[in-house]
């Protein structure tokens, strides 16, 4: 259902709003914590690394859909506040049409550089087979993970967080069946998850396309009435999706690039040392799951209320979700101290110090208790691109990232692999200092991408 939030209260609009897509990311968590709960018990380690060793560059895959589709939110929010139904919807089927065509062209450039990439991360080469098997039929989906990214976006910017859920919910039940059957039964090993992965995201893609188109015909507009032709690409309205999109697809492919970075550094340290940080790190994203979706909503929030020029809601949206970021870091890092080894359990053995479990346990428990950092920082990143500041957004999102990588080097030299996980609420802390700094002088108001 649409939902305008430039009304009501910005708290409870902001917890409910963001809610399904907390539990909706959840399930689209699955598809690789399913994937790597199969393969390191019916498989083995060796084949856990694989799926490890190939994340960063899935990763980079998800960070071009998802950077482009944030274009699509933040103009279609806009448009959608400010009561542009038309320009909105022109809008949203040349957002469909442009990310469609670069999912096809990503396709075709991830076939081609899937090995290359791995070798660059020096990934082993007793793993190198499954790494690129799995790899390689990930790429083969690529414009259904655009698609759906790109759909997800728009029903978001219309306010809508519980239609992508029933979507996502019945994504990942299909991708847990399959994997069950194409690992257990049918004996296919890693590519067997992959495969599982693109039938359950094109199926989530094709009917989210086909329940948007039914919804936006049911919206009236009255420039329709007037007898005004529909056009279903229009250049201007490329050229608004490309103005926050580009910066969000860098920043995200920055993201993907330093986690290659780190995984190179990871892969340094053997085997055994990349299965528990791949273990730890599955773990991770689901405890960072609700900021990171306090953020989205952030962005969802501040662009309706931009658009219909309500500023002053957005300062109150603000608050609200710093407060319950703070609520459940607290609530996440209590989880994870407390059943650390159980979590890790689900995807590891039980291990002496110098295992796989040893080193995903310190990992977490570090890492954990700076979670209220990290939510600061998404908050305000969210507020930023909500807004249409893309040069603040990246600057912050750059800093945070640039210094990780850069400490996490020169630590280790110190202090051994340790300096991975102490360098990550080192890099929140310094991108939360540039967005904050940036949301408290306003300057962000000045960035309205729809007129009146």
């Amino acid at each position: 259902m649409v939902k305008n939030l430039t009304e009501g209260n910005p708290l409870k609009l902001l917890f409910f709003f963001a809610l399904p897509m907390v539990v909706g990311n959840l399930f689209q968590q699955l598809y690789n914590m399913v994937d790597s709960m199969v393969v390191g018990r019916f498989v083995g380690e060796d084949a856990l690394a694989a799926v490890g060793s190939s994340f960063p560059v899935v990763f980079l895959a998800v960070a071009v859909a998802a950077g482009l589709s944030m274009g699509c939110t933040v103009v279609i929010s806009q448009l959608f506040g400010a009561g542009q139904i038309r320009e909105m919807k022109i809008t949203v089927s040349t957002a469909l049409i442009s990310l469609g065509v670069v999912g096809l062209v990503i396709m075709g450039l991830g076939e081609l550089a899937a090995e290359p990439l791995l070798n660059l991360l020096g990934t082993a080469k007793d793993i190198m087979p499954d790494s690129l098997a799995y790899l390689r039929i990930y790429f083969g989906g690529a414009v259904f993970l655009f698609l759906y990214n790109s759909l997800n976006g728009i029903y978001n910017a219309l306010g809508d967080s519980n239609t992508p859920l029933r979507f996502l919910m019945v994504s990942a039940l299909t991708n847990i069946v399959l994997d069950l059957l194409f690992v257990i039964k049918f004996n296919m090993g890693v590519a067997g998850v992959a495969w599982a992965t693109l039938i359950a995201q094109g199926l989530c893609a094709f009917i989210s396309f086909f329940v948007l188109v039914r919804r936006l015909v049911r919206m009236e507009n009255e420039e329709a009435k007037r007898g005004l032709k529909f056009t279903f690409f229009e250049m201007p309205a490329a050229r608004r999706i490309a103005k926050i999109g580009i910066p969000s697809m860098l920043q995200q492919s920055i993201v993907s690039l330093s986690m290659m970075f780190m995984q190179g550094l990871v892969n340094s340290y053997g085997k055994v040392f990349v299965a528990g940080y791949t273990a730890a790190t599955k773990i991770d994203t689901l405890a960072m799951l609700p900021n990171m979706n306090f953020s989205n909503a952030m962005s969802s929030y501040t662009a309706q209320n931009i658009g219909a020029r309500r500023d002053d809601r957005v300062h109150q949206g603000y608050k609200a979700c710093m407060f319950m970021v703070f609520i459940f870091s607290l609530i996440i890092t209590a989880i994870i101290y407390l059943f650390g080894p159980q979590l890790l359990g689900l995807f590891l053995n039980q291990g002496a110090e110098g295992s796989a479990m040893s080193y995903g346990l310190s990992y977490m428990k570090t890492v954990s208790v700076f979670y209220i950092l990290m939510g600061f920082l998404f908050v305000g990143n969210g507020l930023l691109r909500g807004a249409g500041d893309m040069g603040a957004f990246m600057l912050s999102s750059m800093s945070n990232l640039v210094s990780r990588v850069a400490i996490a080097y020169l630590l280790a030299h110190f202090i051994g692999s340790s300096a991975i996980w102490w360098s990550i609420p080192i890099g929140w802390g310094v991108g939360s200092i540039f967005s904050f700094l940036r949301v408290r002088s306003g300057k962000w108001q000045l960035k309205r991408l729809v007129n009146e």
